[in-house]
């Protein structure tokens, strides 16, 4: 856990600042990569959020609609923020991310103040194993599909389900379902900036189905319902269906207390293997 004053690793990384002239930069870090030097997409749909957040009169991200236009790799980018309507509950606006390449990410943000009242009615979270007996980044490696060292995989820590990663000893179930335990590997809490990062942290759902490779991101949809208590939280991704080259996921996130705080949609390519 950062301690004395400390940024964690994930805020160090989607730190945003303001240049002299006014405009928003950051530097992306090269740690949140998936492999061949590509940036995760909710690690840099969290530092736009962040953009968005720090031109908001509003503290929280709610709904956030990203377009990926190109893969994104670390190093200087800045960050456009063009405000919408805003009101006394919530604000809309549109961020760009670009590197020295031009725009690599498009958003369209809606920020609020998210809170932990009272839930009407909710889908309860899934059956899982308890942490410990859950599949360690060790056991992960040490099973018989080579595993990828990429960057993230250092930064959040995930805990997948035996249930659902049969693929990581080479008996992949066939259905495209993952769920895991996540959380930050330096013990940070989560917040709505990490449950972004959350979002798209899972291998991908092919995996299980014995189609290992690359599944990038063409466009994601991150909803933000509550905010988490600290601990561990709970991802579930599903695939709906998978076609053409094509697949859709979604992920449901649930706090250490079972409550919904999180969910996603994707459409992302699907791994050639």
């Amino acid at each position: 856990m950062p301690q004395n004053g400390e940024l964690s690793a994930f805020d160090a990384a989607t730190a945003v600042r303001r240049t002299e002239g006014g405009g928003l930069i950051a530097d992306l870090d090269p740690g949140w990569d998936v492999g061949g030097g590509v940036l995760n997409g909710g690690y840099l749909l969290a530092v736009a959020a962040r953009a968005a957040v720090l031109e908001s009169p509003h503290p929280h991200p709610v709904a956030l609609a990203a377009s990926y236009l190109r893969a994104t790799g670390a190093g200087p980018a800045t960050l456009l923020v063009t405000p919408g309507s805003a009101g006394r509950t919530l604000a809309h606006a549109h961020v760009v991310l670009s590197d020295a390449g031009g725009p690599c990410l498009s958003v369209q943000t809606t920020t609020a103040a998210l809170g932990s009242g009272e839930v009407a009615w909710s889908t309860p979270p899934p059956g899982i194993a308890p942490v410990e007996e859950c599949l360690s980044a060790a056991e992960q490696a040490a099973g018989q599909v080579d595993m990828p060292d990429v960057g993230i995989r250092h930064r959040v820590e995930t805990r997948l389900d035996p249930a659902t990663a049969g693929w990581v000893t080479g008996r992949p179930s066939g259905e495209p379902v993952m769920r895991a335990w996540v959380r930050f590997a330096d013990g940070r809490d989560p917040d709505p900036l990490g449950l972004i990062t959350f979002a798209d942290a899972l291998p991908p759902t092919l995996w299980s189905m014995g189609r290992m490779g690359w599944a990038p991101t063409v466009q994601l949809q991150v909803l933000l319902r509550a905010l988490p208590a600290p601990g561990w939280c709970l991802a579930e991704a599903r695939a709906g269906e998978v076609a053409d080259g094509w697949l859709d996921e979604d992920y449901r996130i649930w706090d250490s207390t079972g409550r919904l705080v999180a969910q996603s949609r994707q459409l992302a390519r699907a791994p050639r293997g």
